[in-house]
């Protein structure tokens, strides 16, 4: 009896799942008609157009992780669906995909669970980001990387919203405590990570929206958190290339 058949069949199964995940993932906004951030009223203190939130074309970027995500998953379950370098990354990643497929709905409903849910969302994907192998950087790690650097934005937009939504802070105090917390989770992982990029990338691409939400009316104190701290990353991701 072949004793390597019980664990090549348990990572093609983490495979399918993985690709069915992200393509449920990927087609959720189009089932409950997009989601095009909360609305001002579901906050006790409405929030309009608060300088935590960044620009509406940065959320853009959602577009390419829809696809990379699925075009990774597909590539996977065809030519590396028994590799054990993708097997390490596939379960936690499938975690966090099947509580995204949720979260718009939940968003609609619930502001606070949908907060909770996205950081569990950004927790799995950063795991996945962390143990994933050096392989087939283009298909495996990258497009984790990407969704990861979204949500390490996203999850401290959403928790800053919660804070100045509901008078637990002043929505500049937030907006600053929340860029502040993104910079110090997103060091951290592009330290952990240092031969991926494209997750500074994204978060990058989310402070560059939050600079330009911010620069009419002019808001300088974000601007003095949010720049210098995306140049930092920006080195830093830029070291470990080197390293």
């Amino acid at each position: 009896m072949d004793g390597t058949k019980p664990i090549t069949d348990t990572r093609r199964m983490a495979a399918v799942l993985q690709l069915c995940a992200a393509v449920f993932f990927a087609a959720s906004p189009l089932v409950v008609g997009g989601f095009s951030g909360f609305a001002p009223d579901q906050f006790p203190i409405p929030q309009v157009d608060v300088p935590v939130q960044p620009a509406g074309y940065a959320f853009s970027i959602w577009g390419l992780i829809y696809l990379w995500l699925v075009a990774g998953a597909a590539f996977g379950l065809v030519r590396r669906s028994d590799s054990g370098g993708w097997a390490r990354m596939r379960w936690p990643l499938t975690g966090s995909l099947v509580i995204g497929a949720a979260w718009i709905p939940a968003a609609q409903a619930s502001v606070p669970v949908a907060t909770v849910m996205i950081w569990a969302m950004w927790v799995l994907a950063v795991w996945a980001l962390i143990v994933a192998g050096r392989e087939d950087r283009w298909w495996q790690r990258a497009p984790v990387a990407l969704y990861a650097g979204w949500l390490t934005a996203a999850s401290c937009v959403a928790l800053g919203l919660v804070l100045g939504g509901y008078g637990w802070m002043g929505e500049q105090a937030a907006a600053a405590l929340m860029i502040a917390l993104a910079l110090i989770l997103a060091l951290a992982v592009q330290w952990l990570r240092r031969d991926e990029p494209l997750y500074a990338v994204a978060v990058i691409w989310a402070l560059v929206g939050v600079m330009v939400a911010n620069l009419d009316p002019l808001n300088a104190p974000i601007l003095t958190i949010a720049g210098p701290g995306a140049a930092v990353l920006a080195w830093v991701a830029a070291r470990g290339l080197r390293a």
